[in-house]
């Protein structure tokens, strides 16, 4: 497998596409002034407690209220409290929990009324973003990720990631931490730690810890709801949970983005410090990779495979519902079950990866092509499962029905990404009316006087589709130069395969747009 990262940042936030052999399997979307991201850590205040519900409402500054319920509280949940309540008083002064004496362990079939109250002060995680019309769904039980090892403020053990399959590995490595590990704080050893040294393992739990100290700080003056200990950003959060042997390029168009990606590399993997590399060419750099292409076609109703075949995704508020459907797809020479087979075989390989370029989350239900043949059935599960392999997501796969149904339920944890495929038609705009096509140039041109001549605007970049670019740099002395001798500006015209036929925006010499 070769892995790609190639991010791009715009005025709007940051896209992140993971490319396997120039194919996109992932997408993230992080927009500017996002208020919440998974792993981030309030001091929130109960609002209300619904023993029916076994749960708790909590303010976290969201405009709706955060949904706590008695099993996401965590055995230590006492603790918390009690830490909390001590730090905010003034009672506990150090980060450092050598001398704290923690409280019992709550009963696992207890009521959240034993454990909390109205308008209590609690720290909690964000463990889903606010989705739909729902609100965060947060947790007590906290605990904070880096590169190697996760971090659990009040436990006292050390669990090891289950694919370290080695058991000579995994006693070196809980010997090593159980020396290291601080009182009264867990760790979850994670897989990238693996035959790595001791300093470097020691390296990684020192920085935790900091943010650990950095979290008792914040918490100490806070008020709620108020946020007191923020996740890595989107980017740093994908290198830092994906970043492998196999991961060999990462490209960005910013430069500070670049740099700051370069000094996290640094940190966390040194010697992979070359593979980030600062895309400096003209062409938008998702177009320039061929994602923005692979975007308009991954997503959308109806989803086409190389064989002919296609999928059909309906989203409704219960679940997803996909179909699989054979298209023009047809061998003579094999019969119809060989044919079932190959294309639900081909289904099931890019069912596994839209799940993950959607982000799809809950139940899902596949409707496969019919197959009679037992071992077939067999074969197209296995297959199913091999492909989602790979899904970070926590993912359960039922096998097949008789009717040929397959389930699957995934774990949602954030919104599920979905991008508008369909475009406004470029000449009515939506509206069933158009204007003389004729008015077009002068329509670009009368925005560019106003740009150069009343906004002083001397450097112009005008975003186009491409059929338009070239018909406005054509020839020796082009409509492009002939607005620049009549204004003195300097234009370039830049060609956007995204963009419908007469779209168009002007951007200023910082590459931000100018609003005409």
């Amino acid at each position: 497998m070769n892995y790609e990262l190639v991010i791009d940042s715009n005025p709007k936030g940051v896209v992140i596409a993971l490319l396997d052999d120039k194919r996109l399997i992932e997408l993230h979307n992080e927009k500017r002034g996002q208020s919440f991201s998974v792993g981030d850590i309030y001091l929130g205040r109960i609002r209300k407690i619904m023993p029916g519900l076994n749960a708790a409402f909590v303010d976290v500054g969201y405009e709706k209220d955060a949904f706590l319920h008695y099993l996401d509280l965590g055995p230590q949940a006492r603790s918390f409290v009690k830490f909390t309540k001590s730090v905010l008083t003034g009672k506990q002064k150090h980060s450092a929990l050598n001398y704290f004496k923690l409280e019992k362990d709550i009963d696992k079939t207890g009521k959240i009324t034993e454990v909390l109250s109205q308008q209590q002060k609690i720290l909690v995680q964000i463990a889903k973003e606010p989705i739909s019309t729902k609100g965060p769904r947060i947790t007590t039980e906290i605990s904070i990720a880096g590169r190697y090892l996760v971090l659990i403020p009040f436990a006292d053990k050390i669990s090891i990631s289950q694919k370290i399959k080695n058991s000579s590995e995994k006693d070196r490595l809980k010997k090593a931490l159980a020396a290291l590990k601080p009182n009264n704080f867990g760790l979850i050893v994670r897989t990238a730690a693996e035959n790595k040294k001791v300093a470097e393992l020691d390296a990684d739990l020192k920085d935790l810890m900091d943010k650990w100290k950095t979290c008792f700080e914040q918490l100490r003056n806070a008020d709620p709801p108020q946020k007191v200990l923020g996740e890595l950003d989107r980017t740093s959060a994908m290198l830092r949970d994906m970043l492998n042997p196999t991961f060999n390029s990462i490209y960005t168009n910013d430069i500070s983005l670049f740099e700051d990606t370069k000094k996290y590399i640094q940190t966390i993997s040194p010697e992979k410090e070359k593979i980030v590399k600062q895309y400096k060419g003209n062409q938008p750099i998702f177009e320039f990779f061929g994602i923005e292409k692979q975007i308009k076609a991954s997503f959308g109703r109806t989803v086409s495979m190389k064989g002919g075949a296609y999928l059909v995704i309906e989203h409704t508020e219960a679940m997803h519902v996909v179909d699989v459907n054979s298209g023009h797809r047809t061998k003579s020479d094999n019969d119809q079950e060989t044919n079932a087979f190959e294309v639900n075989a081909e289904a099931a390989k890019e069912l596994a990866r839209q799940l993950r370029l959607r982000d799809m989350g809950g139940i899902i239900v596949v409707d496969f092509i019919d197959m009679h043949n037992a071992e077939n059935k067999k074969k197209l599960f296995q297959l199913l499962r091999d492909e989602m392999k790979p899904d970070k997501a926590k993912h359960t796969i039922l096998p097949p029905t008789r009717f040929g149904l397959v389930q699957i339920t995934r774990e949602r944890v954030r919104p599920e990404m979905n991008i508008k495929t369909v475009e406004t038609c470029p000449a009515c705009g939506g509206s069933g009316e158009v204007e003389a096509s004729i008015l077009f140039t002068d329509e670009l041109e009368n925005h560019l006087r106003f740009i150069i001549k009343e906004q002083n605007e001397k450097k112009i970049t005008l975003c186009v589709h491409p059929y338009v670019a070239a018909y406005l740099t054509k020839g020796i002395i082009s409509t492009r130069l002939k607005w620049q001798y009549k204004y003195g500006g300097k234009i370039e015209v830049r060609p956007y395969e995204s963009y419908h036929m007469l779209e168009y925006h002007f951007l200023d010499k910082n590459q931000e747009e100018i609003k005409v």
